[in-house]
């Protein structure tokens, strides 16, 4: 007889196996519910559906959290901004969250001349 105690194994179940290793390495992210609906709710104001509005806000809270920015003060520097240059921003953000090989992307009108189209005469 060992001098060790008897342990029972526990049993797991396969969901606890895969949230275990899915939040591995992550700490898990809490938000309070006025962040999150007044971050929702501008995204809507901005005319976002509804499915991309939490999507983009579900983003944008992690990245504040990960930042230690305050949610609040990040919606007033997004307040004053055009349509295109608030797309432009969640672009951005977006690609920063996804791998590199799914990114979004957007057209950049380059205003370059080179000398070549200096030298042509019509």
């Amino acid at each position: 007889m060992p001098s060790l105690p008897i342990i029972k194994p526990t049993k797991f179940s396969d969901r606890d196996v895969v949230r275990f290793f899915d939040t591995f390495r992550d700490a898990p992210l809490e938000y309070s519910a006025n962040e999150v609906d007044a971050v929702v709710s501008f995204f809507e104001k901005r005319g976002f559906d509804e499915t991309a509005a939490i999507s983009t806000a579900t983003i944008l809270l992690q990245q504040a959290k990960i930042d230690a920015v305050n949610v609040y003060t990040l919606l007033d520097t997004l307040q004053g901004l055009t349509e295109v240059e608030l797309s432009k921003i969640v672009a951005e953000i977006l690609n920063l969250n996804r791998p590199k090989s799914s990114s979004l992307g957007y057209k950049v009108k380059t205003t370059t001349q080179t000398l070549e189209t200096r030298n042509i005469v019509l």
